[in-house]
């Protein structure tokens, strides 16, 4: 794969290794903030995403409106909700009908009953709820006071071919870039994702780059269902990074009775919050000589 352009228009050589650590889930419970906040001030982190329908939504915008100056902040836009005992639902409709909804009237907690329903959108109308949703959510984080950077893909359920294109329009509207990656078939495909889907999405990717929008060349995260070790696997994931620009992706979270209460996989988030914090993570990116980027930086490329 040729260098991607994106390097030279955010003023890097074509040999330079940059990277955007992304915390996703912000405002999903309060041990998201609360970690986003303490994370900020360490000032490893480079970009965050909040969940608008999320109950911590209010107090995660709040923060953003006291440290606009520090926050690059997107909408991590969300079509499912898959804890069981703590969920969310749309803003745009409560319409058991509208394909936005499971049997309890939450978000689906799959993207498998995302993409069926978005199947079904010739004779249900689902494009124009779910169009209508992902722009309710990106219009309350502008109308909250959040000066948006980007928008992104909570469990990748935009990236079906009824919703991608509703994505990258409603990032058009808000003159903010869509996170998008650099991917060809087989590697979206060993993300989880159908194999009719990572086709069609592979050969969007291509069309979209080509047309001159900013994508990213790899997605890094470590699994959440491996806890131990976490800063030795962040290490070796940095290790592997490629020229251009990459997304590393953490789910940071304090060590909260709530977090214990919501997910099993909460000592992976602790963990990562903990990884971050650390000051052996600053110095080794420091000595692999690794830039680090926000979303803002991307978003002037765009306007520009």
């Amino acid at each position: 794969m040729e260098v991607n352009p994106l390097l030279k228009k955010l003023g890097f050589a074509n040999t330079d290794r940059v990277v955007i650590f992304h915390t996703d889930d912000i405002g999903m419970c309060q041990a998201s903030l609360a970690a986003y906040a303490d994370l900020l001030e360490v000032g490893i982190i480079s970009a965050a995403a909040t969940m608008v329908p999320c109950p911590w939504f209010p107090a995660t915008a709040a923060f953003c409106r006291e440290n606009a100056a520090r926050v690059d902040m997107g909408v991590h836009l969300t079509l499912t909700s898959e804890w069981d005992s703590y969920r969310w639902g749309p803003l745009s409709t409560r319409d058991p009908n509208s394909g936005l909804l499971d049997a309890e009237g939450y978000f689906p907690r799959r993207n498998d009953a995302v993409f069926a329903a978005a199947a079904l959108s010739t004779t249900s109308g689902f494009a124009d709820v779910a169009r209508a949703e992902i722009e309710a959510q990106v219009a309350r984080a502008v109308a909250a006071g959040i000066d948006i950077t980007h928008i992104d893909t909570h469990m990748g359920s935009v990236f079906h071919p009824t919703l991608l294109p509703l994505y990258l329009e409603t990032a058009q509207q808000a003159r903010v870039p869509a996170m998008l990656p650099r991917l060809e078939e087989a590697q979206i495909r060993a993300m989880g994702f159908p194999a009719e889907i990572a086709a069609y999405l592979a050969a969007q990717l291509e069309t979209l780059e080509a047309a001159g929008l900013p994508l990213l060349d790899t997605i890094l995260s470590v699994d959440l269902g491996q806890p131990e070790a976490r800063l030795e696997q962040t290490l070796r994931l940095l290790d592997t990074l490629p020229v251009g620009v990459s997304y590393f992706i953490l789910h940071p979270s304090k060590d909260t009775p709530e977090l214990r209460g919501i997910t099993p996989d909460w000592r992976a988030r602790v963990a990562d919050y903990q990884v971050f914090c650390d000051e052996a993570l600053r110095a080794y990116i420091a000595q692999q000589g690794i830039q680090v980027i926000g979303y803002r930086a991307v978003r002037e490329t765009l306007r520009a």
